[in-house]
């Protein structure tokens, strides 16, 4: 019987939002299992990601790129082509947060941006990815939702709407593609301690209400997420599609 490893020697992932948290752990993850990693981000720290991986001898090129404009994310996946020559997977992990606030005091402001970003970059980095993998014939894709893509917590409206929304174009890609050889499945992380959340982490309010739902009792680590995107992108996983993983230590199991 054929052993099958998460091994992507000879690999290119492209991977959003890899300047901190779980996307710059993933990226390293990605990379330290043999990938060429490409990474899109208007956070310049993910310019660091790709340097740190390229001084510990893996292969990562970085791209300036906003996700909300479809041709910043073209430019991406031609990146990926013209560097490493093919695109065998992407994570689509780029997003930002709200403010935190009832939804009658959202500002239309935090709402656009939060769409922008979280949906239609979600949309045009599916859009263009597939393009690619449809021609080939293969390919894996995981996109960043929530467990606020499954549940609803109080204050996070136009998150938990753009999170519902990931979810859906997650499973109506992976339909819409099964037949032509490519997996599209989403993450459902609950808190992660990044600095993105650290707001929430620093008010023992949000925190003890977030950890008062999670049997596991603590906040996961970067780390913790990236062994879940890696096995969605390997062969491992070669049946696997149209999924929705919570990875919330249980918070959503009861």
């Amino acid at each position: 019987m054929e052993r099958l490893e998460m091994d992507f020697t000879g690999r290119t992932v492209l991977i959003t939002g890899a300047g901190t948290g779980i996307g710059r752990a993933t990226a390293l993850a990605f990379a330290a299992a043999g990938a060429s990693v490409v990474i899109g981000d208007v956070d310049p720290r993910a310019e660091g990601t790709a340097g740190d991986i390229g001084a510990a001898g893996g292969k990562a090129v970085f791209q300036k790129t906003d996700v909300s404009d479809s041709a910043e994310v073209k430019a991406l996946v031609a990146r990926a082509l013209s560097e490493f020559g093919g695109l065998d997977a992407a994570f689509n992990n780029a997003g930002v947060l709200p403010p935190t606030a009832p939804l009658a005091e959202q500002t239309e402001e935090d709402w656009h941006r939060t769409m922008n970003v979280d949906v239609t970059g979600v949309f045009l980095c599916l859009k263009h990815e597939l393009a690619h993998m449809a021609k080939v014939g293969r390919g894996a894709i995981v996109n960043t939702a929530s467990v606020a893509g499954l549940i609803a917590d109080p204050g996070m409206a136009p998150y938990v709407a753009a999170k519902h929304a990931v979810v859906g174009l997650t499973r109506a890609a992976a339909i819409d593609y099964a037949a032509r050889g490519i997996r599209v499945n989403a993450l459902a992380p609950g808190l992660v301690r990044t600095p993105m959340t650290e707001r929430w982490l620093n008010d023992p309010q949000i925190r003890d209400r977030v950890l008062a739902d999670s049997p596991i009792g603590r906040a996961a680590e970067p780390e913790d997420i990236a062994g879940l995107v890696l096995f969605l992108a390997s062969d491992l996983a070669g049946i696997v599609t149209g999924a929705v993983y919570p990875i919330d230590g249980a918070r959503t199991a009861h």
